[in-house]
């Protein structure tokens, strides 16, 4: 995952916090989905581009296009979706109900706390603008936490 390699270091100090990642983009959006099966991303993308058609572009349902067709579709999916996510960081887990006795499992480094499948999405709503165009998207990363 993209975002534990760019915090490995930081996050291998912190015994119990959160991470932030918020991107500094109005026509794209971060999610947690699952990770294992590729066709997610693909339904993803077909799902909300039948809640927010591009075709309300080109029959002036849409009127700001000032950076193409796909310009404010972009603008309404990143609303949706949102820009920021905030995960927990842990250097333990522990057994969920339904087991009898809690085991705390040690990990050696501070991880993000996300499921087995889950996995971050950096969702692009631009096919002609975003990287889809050549533009690159950031993502500020905050680490708060205890040591």
């Amino acid at each position: 995952m993209f975002v534990n390699n760019a915090i490995r270091n930081d996050l291998s100090t912190i015994k119990i916090g959160m991470a932030n990642l918020f991107i500094q983009h109005t026509s794209a959006s971060l999610t947690i989905n699952e990770n294992a099966d590729p066709d997610v991303r693909r339904d993803m993308e077909v799902a909300l581009n039948k809640i927010v058609p591009a075709q309300w572009t080109k029959d002036g349902t849409f009127r700001h296009t000032m950076e193409g067709e796909d310009d404010m579709p972009g603008h309404v999916k990143s609303s949706l979706m949102g820009p920021s996510l905030n995960i927990p960081l842990v250097h333990h887990l522990v057994c969920a109900p339904g087991i009898k006795k809690q085991t705390t499992y040690q990990i050696k480094n501070g991880r993000l706390a996300l499921g087995t499948w889950q996995g971050i999405y950096l969702n692009e709503h631009r096919d002609q603008g975003g990287w889809g165009g050549g533009h690159t998207r950031n993502i500020v990363i905050t680490l708060q936490g205890q040591s």
